[in-house]
């Protein structure tokens, strides 16, 4: 490619490439339907990334994506304000949402090193009775979610875990919607 002076082409494949799970034979394939095939969907697509970076941010209460400060899910009051979900990142979000089981509020946990226990329990303290860990198993979260069992032992809560019907090592984002639902709905006590 390189060979025939084609930069804006090569910088598109390489920038298509630098997307997680995107080879060079699948950039390669993208860029060329983009510039030749579709440009109006090329256009489209620009824009649209244009536009999320532009306005897409963390929610101020709980750390979903969101394009006002407080997202759609925190300012929304027929959601159960009795159960929290605490997840490991903003996508795993909408996994649970698109199986359609669970109706409380989340908690976007990304590290420990990140996390804020204040926040944490300025949720709490609006009311939750229940805290369901939607974490990948692995023994990293089963120390993470002893560690906020322990941090959060002045509260009277009931801890729960989804299912064991998610596998280990598998990212929630790669689990398919019913296997979700099932883990959601047969959560157990942690």
């Amino acid at each position: 490619m390189k060979k025939y002076g084609l930069k804006k082409f090569d910088n598109l494949v390489s920038a298509l490439n630098a997307l997680p799970t995107v080879g060079k034979k699948s950039a390669l394939r993208y860029a060329y339907y983009m510039v030749l095939k579709d440009s109006f969907l090329a256009l489209k697509i620009s824009k649209a990334i244009e536009d999320a970076v532009m306005s897409i941010q963390e929610c101020k209460v709980c750390g979903a994506l969101s394009e006002d400060e407080i997202c759609q899910i925190c300012s929304d009051d027929s959601r159960d304000k009795e159960k929290l979900c605490i997840v490991e990142n903003a996508k795993d979000i909408f996994v649970i949402e698109d199986a359609s089981e669970y109706n409380g509020r989340y908690f976007v946990l990304k590290s420990l090193e990140e996390l804020d226990l204040k926040q944490l329990n300025d949720i709490i303290e609006t009311g939750v009775k229940e805290v369901i860990f939607a974490l990948t198993p692995s023994l990293q979260n089963d120390a993470i979610i002893f560690y906020l069992e322990d941090k959060l032992s002045g509260f009277d809560l009931v801890y729960t875990k989804i299912a064991q019907g998610v596998p280990t090592g598998i990212n929630l984002e790669n689990v398919d919607t019913l296997s979700l639902s099932k883990a959601m709905e047969l959560r157990v006590k942690t």
